[in-house]
Protein backbone atom coordinates (compact mmCIF):
# COMPACT_ATOMS: atom_id res chain seq x y z
CA UNK A 1 0.00 0.00 0.00
CA UNK A 2 1.08 3.61 -0.40
CA UNK A 3 1.59 6.00 1.81
CA UNK A 4 1.60 9.67 1.29
CA UNK A 5 3.61 12.10 3.04
CA UNK A 6 2.95 15.92 2.64
CA UNK A 7 5.25 18.71 3.12
CA UNK A 8 4.69 22.28 2.64
CA UNK A 9 7.06 24.26 1.14
CA UNK A 10 8.72 27.56 -0.05
CA UNK A 11 7.26 30.92 0.15
CA UNK A 12 4.38 29.68 -2.23
CA UNK A 13 3.45 27.21 0.60
CA UNK A 14 3.81 24.26 -2.46
CA UNK A 15 3.10 21.10 -1.35
CA UNK A 16 6.00 18.54 -2.16
CA UNK A 17 4.69 14.52 -2.04
CA UNK A 18 6.64 11.90 -0.87
CA UNK A 19 4.81 8.70 -2.21
CA UNK A 20 6.41 5.63 -0.79
CA UNK A 21 5.22 1.61 -0.07
CA UNK A 22 6.14 -1.08 1.85
CA UNK A 23 9.45 -1.91 0.13
CA UNK A 24 10.59 1.31 1.31
CA UNK A 25 10.73 2.47 -2.43
CA UNK A 26 9.44 5.76 -3.27
CA UNK A 27 8.85 8.70 -5.66
CA UNK A 28 9.43 12.68 -5.26
CA UNK A 29 6.84 14.46 -7.00
CA UNK A 30 7.45 18.13 -6.92
CA UNK A 31 9.78 18.94 -4.30
CA UNK A 32 9.72 22.71 -3.68
CA UNK A 33 12.16 22.72 -0.86
CA UNK A 34 14.00 26.00 -0.84
CA UNK A 35 15.40 27.38 2.46
CA UNK A 36 17.68 25.29 4.12
CA UNK A 37 15.79 24.04 7.12
CA UNK A 38 13.30 22.39 4.24
CA UNK A 39 15.67 20.22 2.59
CA UNK A 40 16.99 19.01 5.90
CA UNK A 41 13.41 18.09 7.28
CA UNK A 42 12.99 16.36 3.62
CA UNK A 43 16.18 14.13 4.03
CA UNK A 44 15.33 13.70 7.96
CA UNK A 45 11.95 12.30 6.81
CA UNK A 46 13.65 10.06 4.01
CA UNK A 47 16.39 8.80 6.48
CA UNK A 48 14.31 7.89 9.43
CA UNK A 49 12.10 5.87 7.31
CA UNK A 50 14.80 4.28 5.48
CA UNK A 51 13.22 5.08 2.35
CA UNK A 52 14.82 4.44 -0.84
CA UNK A 53 14.14 7.30 -3.65
CA UNK A 54 13.83 6.05 -6.74
CA UNK A 55 12.32 8.62 -9.04
CA UNK A 56 12.55 12.43 -9.31
CA UNK A 57 8.78 13.81 -10.66
CA UNK A 58 7.55 17.22 -11.38
CA UNK A 59 3.46 17.84 -12.09
CA UNK A 60 4.74 20.73 -14.28
CA UNK A 61 7.84 23.21 -14.15
CA UNK A 62 6.38 26.69 -12.97
CA UNK A 63 9.32 27.38 -10.11
CA UNK A 64 7.24 26.67 -7.27
CA UNK A 65 6.90 23.01 -7.78
CA UNK A 66 11.29 22.95 -9.25
CA UNK A 67 13.14 24.75 -6.46
CA UNK A 68 13.98 21.60 -5.12
CA UNK A 69 14.59 19.64 -8.11
CA UNK A 70 18.53 20.79 -8.17
CA UNK A 71 18.85 19.49 -4.52
CA UNK A 72 17.07 16.05 -4.93
CA UNK A 73 18.45 15.08 -8.62
CA UNK A 74 22.45 15.85 -6.83
CA UNK A 75 21.63 13.86 -3.08
CA UNK A 76 19.87 10.95 -4.39
CA UNK A 77 22.07 10.98 -8.21
CA UNK A 78 18.88 11.19 -9.58
CA UNK A 79 17.53 12.71 -13.38
CA UNK A 80 14.25 15.10 -13.37
CA UNK A 81 11.55 13.45 -15.20
CA UNK A 82 8.56 15.74 -16.82
CA UNK A 83 6.63 16.21 -20.11
CA UNK A 84 8.83 17.76 -22.65
CA UNK A 85 6.35 20.35 -23.23
CA UNK A 86 7.32 21.81 -20.06
CA UNK A 87 10.74 22.29 -21.00
CA UNK A 88 10.70 26.28 -21.76
CA UNK A 89 9.49 26.80 -18.34
CA UNK A 90 12.84 25.51 -16.63
CA UNK A 91 14.72 27.51 -19.33
CA UNK A 92 12.76 30.63 -17.71
CA UNK A 93 13.19 29.20 -13.99
CA UNK A 94 15.85 32.28 -13.35
CA UNK A 95 13.21 34.93 -14.54
CA UNK A 96 10.09 33.42 -12.70
CA UNK A 97 11.52 33.37 -9.46
CA UNK A 98 12.88 37.09 -10.28
CA UNK A 99 9.55 37.88 -10.77
CA UNK A 100 8.90 36.96 -7.23
CA UNK A 101 11.71 37.64 -5.59
CA UNK A 102 13.13 34.52 -5.55
CA UNK A 103 17.03 33.72 -6.27
CA UNK A 104 17.34 30.31 -7.63
CA UNK A 105 20.17 28.52 -9.82
CA UNK A 106 19.11 26.74 -13.67
CA UNK A 107 17.60 23.54 -12.20
CA UNK A 108 18.03 20.69 -14.41
CA UNK A 109 16.85 19.32 -17.33
CA UNK A 110 15.04 16.27 -17.59
CA UNK A 111 16.39 13.48 -18.11
CA UNK A 112 13.12 11.21 -19.45
CA UNK A 113 10.47 12.85 -20.88
CA UNK A 114 6.85 11.66 -19.55
CA UNK A 115 3.42 11.12 -21.28
CA UNK A 116 0.03 9.86 -20.97
CA UNK A 117 0.07 6.40 -21.01
CA UNK A 118 3.72 5.27 -19.59
CA UNK A 119 3.82 4.61 -15.91
CA UNK A 120 6.24 4.92 -12.87
CA UNK A 121 7.12 2.15 -10.56
CA UNK A 122 8.57 1.79 -7.52
CA UNK A 123 8.57 -1.32 -4.85
CA UNK A 124 5.18 -3.21 -5.58
CA UNK A 125 3.31 0.21 -6.96
CA UNK A 126 2.72 1.63 -9.78
CA UNK A 127 1.85 5.04 -10.98
CA UNK A 128 -0.30 5.71 -14.33
CA UNK A 129 0.20 9.05 -15.81
CA UNK A 130 -2.05 11.36 -17.96
CA UNK A 131 -1.41 14.50 -19.46
CA UNK A 132 -3.69 17.60 -18.36
CA UNK A 133 -2.50 20.76 -20.45
CA UNK A 134 -4.28 23.79 -19.03
CA UNK A 135 -2.61 25.33 -16.26
CA UNK A 136 1.09 24.42 -18.06
CA UNK A 137 1.33 23.05 -21.82
CA UNK A 138 3.14 20.55 -20.09
CA UNK A 139 1.28 19.45 -17.02
CA UNK A 140 1.18 15.60 -15.84
CA UNK A 141 -1.24 13.68 -13.65
CA UNK A 142 0.29 10.62 -11.32
CA UNK A 143 -2.92 8.34 -10.14
CA UNK A 144 -3.07 4.87 -8.69
CA UNK A 145 -6.67 3.81 -9.47
CA UNK A 146 -6.29 0.78 -6.90
CA UNK A 147 -5.55 3.02 -3.98
CA UNK A 148 -7.33 5.64 -5.68
CA UNK A 149 -5.37 8.57 -5.48
CA UNK A 150 -4.12 10.99 -8.13
CA UNK A 151 -1.68 13.67 -7.29
CA UNK A 152 -2.62 16.97 -9.69
CA UNK A 153 -0.28 19.84 -9.41
CA UNK A 154 -2.21 22.97 -9.84
CA UNK A 155 -4.67 21.19 -12.59
CA UNK A 156 -7.40 20.94 -10.03
CA UNK A 157 -7.94 22.17 -6.49
CA UNK A 158 -10.17 22.20 -3.16
CA UNK A 159 -13.28 24.11 -5.26
CA UNK A 160 -10.78 25.93 -7.47
CA UNK A 161 -8.80 25.49 -10.60
CA UNK A 162 -5.04 25.92 -11.30
CA UNK A 163 -4.73 29.77 -13.35
CA UNK A 164 -4.36 29.97 -16.45
CA UNK A 165 -3.15 33.26 -17.25
CA UNK A 166 0.12 32.30 -16.94
CA UNK A 167 2.81 31.61 -20.10
CA UNK A 168 1.21 28.09 -21.76
CA UNK A 169 -2.19 28.46 -19.62
CA UNK A 170 -5.28 28.23 -21.65
CA UNK A 171 -8.95 28.20 -19.74
CA UNK A 172 -10.54 26.28 -21.85
CA UNK A 173 -7.67 23.38 -22.41
CA UNK A 174 -7.85 22.94 -18.46
CA UNK A 175 -10.89 22.37 -18.29
CA UNK A 176 -11.46 20.03 -20.82
CA UNK A 177 -8.59 18.21 -19.12
CA UNK A 178 -10.28 17.93 -15.91
CA UNK A 179 -13.97 16.97 -17.07
CA UNK A 180 -13.09 14.50 -19.96
CA UNK A 181 -9.36 12.98 -18.17
CA UNK A 182 -9.94 13.45 -14.41
CA UNK A 183 -13.66 12.91 -14.01
CA UNK A 184 -13.54 9.69 -15.95
CA UNK A 185 -11.60 8.36 -13.51
CA UNK A 186 -14.52 8.12 -10.46
CA UNK A 187 -16.34 10.11 -7.96
CA UNK A 188 -14.00 8.56 -5.47
CA UNK A 189 -10.54 9.27 -6.27
CA UNK A 190 -8.52 11.38 -3.52
CA UNK A 191 -7.26 14.59 -5.53
CA UNK A 192 -4.08 15.81 -3.82
CA UNK A 193 -3.27 19.06 -5.11
CA UNK A 194 0.16 21.50 -5.50
CA UNK A 195 -1.54 23.49 -2.97
CA UNK A 196 -4.22 23.36 -0.08
CA UNK A 197 -6.16 20.25 1.21
CA UNK A 198 -6.77 17.30 -0.63
CA UNK A 199 -10.52 16.65 -2.08
CA UNK A 200 -12.28 14.51 -4.12
CA UNK A 201 -13.20 14.14 -7.52
CA UNK A 202 -16.85 13.82 -6.25
CA UNK A 203 -16.63 16.88 -4.35
CA UNK A 204 -15.38 18.76 -7.11
CA UNK A 205 -17.67 17.79 -9.78
CA UNK A 206 -20.51 19.18 -7.74
CA UNK A 207 -18.75 21.97 -5.85
CA UNK A 208 -16.00 23.38 -7.95
CA UNK A 209 -17.72 26.68 -9.23
CA UNK A 210 -15.85 26.56 -12.26
CA UNK A 211 -16.41 22.81 -13.20
CA UNK A 212 -20.67 22.14 -11.73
Amino acid sequence: MIKIKTFVFNPFQENTYLLYDETGEAVIIDPGCYAKSEEESLLSFIKENNIKLKHLLNTHSHIDHILGNQFVAKQFKLSLQSHKADVPLIERAKDQGAVFGIKTDKPPMPGKYLDEGMQIQFGNSVLDIIHAPGHSPGSLVFYNTKEKFMVVGDVLFNEGIGRTDLPGGNYDVLIDSIKNKLFPLGDDMEVYSGHGSTTTIGHERISNPFLS
